[in-house]
C-alpha cells in the first residue's frame, strides 16, 4: 500500500506541466545512479557559468541530463545544482536555481567547482565573470574571458555518489552560509536550461538502463547542442544496479491500481471542481452583485457627504474670510487712525518745542546782541572819551611848549639885543661907508 501511494504521489507530480518547475521535481523509491566520469568542454565565450550534469527521472526510468555552459539571465546570478535527497520513505528531486549565492545542494560533488559545497569556479567583478582555470576549461586567448589560479581541493572519499541521505547517500547538512543563500531571492532555470532537460528526456541512449551510468553524451557545449561539441562519459561512476522483475511487476499492479484510482480519483474531482466552480460562480456573482450595489450606495453616500462637506466648508471658509477681511480692515483703519493721531501729537508737539526753541533762541540772540552793543558803545564811548582827554592833553602839553618855546625865543631875543646894545661902537674907517641899515624887529621885540 505504501509503494502504491509513492506511486500516485509520483503520478501526480508528473501530471504538473514542467514549466512550472523548470525541472523535473519527482520522488522515487529508487536511488538515482552513481555520476559519470567525464571531461568538462571548453566554455563557448565570457558570462557562460557551468550547470553540472545530473540523473533525472521520466516515464522510463532515470535518464542523463548533460551538464552544459549557461549563460547566466543577469550579471551577478550563480547556479546553485538541484540534487536528490532522501525524505524518510522516497527519493525526491530538489530542483536547482539562480540566485546571488549558491546554496545547498545535498553535499553532492559534482565537479567542476561544485566540490559539494558553495562554489569555487569563479566569481563576478565588476560585471565580468573571473574564471578558476584551477577547475574550469576557458580559453585564454578570447579578450572577454577573465581567469585567474586558485587551487581547489575535491572531496573525494564520497567518490561519485548522486544522492544525499538514505542508503549509501551523502550525509551532508545545510551551513549557516546556505542557510542565508536559501533566503535570498531565486530565479528558476532559463528556457534554455528547460528546453535543455526535455530534449535529453526524448534521447533514448541518455536513459540509465540504456548506458548503464556511462552516457554517450555526458556533456555538451551549449544547452541543448547534443551534436555539436558533445563529449562522451570516460566511465561510470560506478556499478549500475538495474531495477529488478519483482519491482517492475509491482510498479505494473501499483500501475493498474493507481490509473484506477487516478480516474475515480479525476471523476470525483471533475465533479467537485464543477460543483466548486458553480458554487464559486454563484458565490461570486452575488457577491460581486453585493460588492456593487455596496460600493454604489457606499460611493453615493460618499458623494453626498463629500457635496455637504464641501458646501459647509466653502460656507465656513467664506464666512471666515469675510470676518477676517472686516476684522483686517477695522483693525487697519484703527491703527491708521492711532497712527495719524500719534502723528499729528507728535507733529504739534514737534512745532511747540521748535517754536519756543527758537523764541527763546531768539531772546537769548538779542540780549547776546543788546549787551555785546551795550558794551561796544560803552566801549568806544570809553576810547573816545579816553582819546579826546589824551587829544586835549595834548593838545594843551603841545601848546603850553609851544608858548615856552616860544617864550624862551624872546627870553634869547632881548638877550642878544642886550648883548648887541652893551657891544661898543665900531671905530670910523678911512674909506667913507654907508650907514647901517636899521634892524629888523623881531615880535615881541622892544
Amino acid at each position: 500500500m505504501r509503494s502504491i501511494r509513492l506511486l500516485l504521489l509520483t503520478l501526480l507530480i508528473l501530471a504538473i506541466p514542467a514549466a512550472s518547475f523548470g525541472q523535473f521535481a519527482v520522488s522515487v523509491m529508487i536511488a538515482p545512479p552513481p555520476l559519470p566520469v567525464y571531461v568538462q568542454p571548453m566554455a563557448p565565450d565570457g558570462g557562460y557559468l557551468w550547470t553540472p550534469g545530473y540523473w533525472a527521472y521520466g516515464d522510463e526510468g532515470y535518464f542523463w541530463v548533460p551538464g552544459t555552459w549557461v549563460m547566466a539571465p543577469a550579471v551577478g546570478l550563480l547556479w546553485t545544482p538541484g540534487y536528490w535527497g532522501w525524505g524518510g520513505s522516497a527519493y525526491a528531486w530538489n530542483a536547482g536555481y539562480w540566485g546571488p549565492h549558491v546554496g545547498f545542494y545535498g553535499g553532492v560533488n559534482y565537479g567542476y567547482g561544485y566540490g559539494g559545497v558553495g562554489y569555487q569556479g569563479g566569481y563576478w567583478n565588476n560585471g565580468a565573470f573571473n574564471y578558476n582555470r584551477s577547475v574550469n576549461n576557458v580559453n585564454v586567448n578570447v579578450t572577454n574571458v577573465h581567469v585567474y589560479n586558485k587551487t581547489v581541493i575535491n572531496n573525494t572519499t564520497i567518490n561519485h555518489v548522486s544522492y544525499n541521505g538514505g542508503n549509501g547517500g551523502i550525509h551532508a547538512r545545510p551551513t549557516s552560509a546556505d542557510q542565508i543563500a536559501a533566503r535570498d531571492r531565486h530565479t528558476e532555470p532559463t528556457t534554455m536550461q528547460t528546453q535543455h532537460v526535455r530534449t535529453a528526456s526524448t534521447n533514448h541512449a541518455l536513459l540509465a538502463s540504456v548506458n548503464h551510468g556511462r552516457p554517450a553524451i555526458a556533456a555538451t557545449t551549449k544547452p541543448g547542442e547534443f551534436d555539436r561539441g558533445a563529449v562522451p562519459a570516460k566511465q561510470a561512476g560506478g556499478p549500475y544496479k538495474a531495477a529488478n522483475n519483482n519491482t517492475a511487476a509491482t510498479r505494473t499492479t501499483a500501475n493498474n491500481a493507481a490509473a484506477t484510482r487516478a480516474n475515480e480519483n479525476k471523476a470525483a474531482q471533475n465533479k467537485a471542481a464543477a460543483t466548486r466552480t458553480s458554487e464559486n460562480k454563484v458565490a461570486a456573482n452575488n457577491a460581486a452583485a453585493t460588492r456593487a450595489n455596496e460600493n454604489k450606495a457606499a460611493q453615493n453616500k460618499a458623494a453626498a457627504t463629500r457635496t455637504s462637506e464641501n458646501k459647509v466648508a466653502a460656507n465656513n471658509a467664506a464666512a471666515t474670510r469675510a470676518n477676517e477681511n472686516k476684522a483686517a480692515q477695522n483693525k487697519a483703519a484703527a491703527t491708521r487712525t492711532s497712527e495719524n493721531k500719534v502723528a499729528a501729537n507728535n507733529a504739534a508737539a514737534t512745532r511747540a518745542n521748535e517754536n519756543k526753541a527758537a523764541q527763546n533762541k531768539a531772546a537769548a540772540t538779542r540780549t547776546s546782541e543788546n549787551k555785546v552793543a551795550a558794551n561796544n558803545a560803552a566801549a568806544t564811548r570809553a576810547n573816545e572819551n579816553k582819546a579826546a582827554q589824551n587829544k586835549a592833553a595834548a593838545t594843551r602839553t603841545s601848546e603850553n611848549k609851544a608858548a615856552a618855546n616860544n617864550a624862551a625865543t624872546r627870553s634869547n631875543e632881548s638877550k642878544a639885543a642886550a648883548q648887541r646894545a652893551a657891544k661898543p661902537a665900531p671905530r670910523p674907517e678911512s674909506h667913507p661907508q654907508s650907514a647901517p641899515r636899521p634892524e629888523k624887529k623881531t615880535p615881541g621885540g622892544k
